[in-house]
């Protein structure tokens, strides 16, 4: 098997970094196919908060795991490794090169690393039951479970807490010794997107008032006119949960959009937890500096087998 085969290029990094602008050039150059890492992106009807590829570039590049389910459908991340590990092999029997590309650390890692997830169904009963605990004694009720796990998860990802306390109970055992690590037997090239925290703010903010522009308010209306309910696992996403709140009288749309930056510059930094700067395996680079033809060059040498030049990177 040659070396391009098994190899799987990886973009990575927060919100509104230009992750996505980076692939589909890399993926145009390389006969690539874009593999989303994004929790939200799975569902269906949430396009524009979720900044999801358009429909011309869907058909200029393949795309995978996004429009998967409807935003009232279960999506465990089980679901999402299993998918997205038949998608790359898929890719590579194409002959073609997979772009694992996203903000979402945990599918991130779920795919790079292996990580071996509990195979416990979902307990719609007792989630509605853990949910109606406030957030501070839910996750103090994990870090008595389970300390490890608990310090991996941030304590205002009710959603993820609720699952990790879930899983935890189902087992009788924390969720920690369950998840094991199998990394697959990719090639994998790492490049991360960073820039000043200063100069991202400023990107975020843009990119809130021209989703806003672009209909973001209207989106989140039509999905609740479908029947799905603000307090969906989906509709907890940035943006969705704020411009919800707006719609049910619960704020003001400017508040709204105050609180939708607020927010996602603080999701940011949580990102940065899980795309850590000092991390030996991603290649960062400032897409405001750093040259497409550097990132070219890099991108190349790695698919054809050879050593990576130290000297391409740009800290």
């Amino acid at each position: 098997m040659d070396t391009q085969t098994k190899s799987l290029v990886a973009i990575l990094g927060p919100t509104a970094v230009g992750k996505s602008a980076l692939a589909l050039r890399l993926a145009q150059e390389f006969r690539g196919e874009i593999v989303a890492a994004d929790s939200r992106q799975v569902y269906r009807g949430m396009d524009i908060g979720t900044a999801k590829a358009s429909a011309a570039e869907q058909q200029r590049t393949p795309h995978h795991l996004i429009d998967v389910v409807n935003p009232d459908e279960p999506f465990a991340l089980a679901a999402y490794q299993h998918l997205a590990y038949a998608a790359i092999a898929q890719i590579h029997a194409r002959g073609n090169v997979p772009f694992l590309v996203g903000g979402t650390g945990l599918y991130v890692r779920a795919v790079l690393e292996g990580l071996t997830i509990p195979r416990v169904a979902p307990n719609l009963e007792r989630r509605k039951q853990l949910e109606r605990e406030g957030a501070q004694t839910l996750y103090a009720r994990l870090q008595r479970f389970d300390p490890l796990a608990a310090s991996k998860i941030d304590p205002r990802n009710k959603r993820r807490v609720v699952r990790a306390v879930e899983v935890c109970e189902a087992v009788g055992k924390p969720i920690s010794e369950l998840q094991r690590l199998n990394a697959p037997n990719y090639r994998v090239l790492r490049i991360g997107l960073t820039m000043p925290r200063a100069e991202l703010y400023q990107r975020i903010n843009a990119r809130v008032d021209q989703m806003i522009a672009d209909g973001f308010v209207e989106e989140v209306r039509a999905l609740l006119a479908h029947g799905y309910a603000a307090d969906l696992a989906a509709m907890s996403g940035l943006g969705y949960r704020q411009i919800a709140a707006y719609l049910n009288g619960l704020s003001t749309r400017e508040e709204a959009i105050h609180l939708l930056k607020r927010d996602t510059r603080r999701f940011v930094h949580h990102q940065y937890g899980w795309f850590r700067l000092d991390d030996p395996r991603i290649r960062w680079f400032d897409p405001a500096t750093a040259s497409d033809a550097v990132i070219s060059v890099m991108v190349a040498q790695f698919l054809r087998g050879n050593a990576l030049d130290e000297s391409a990177e740009s800290r």
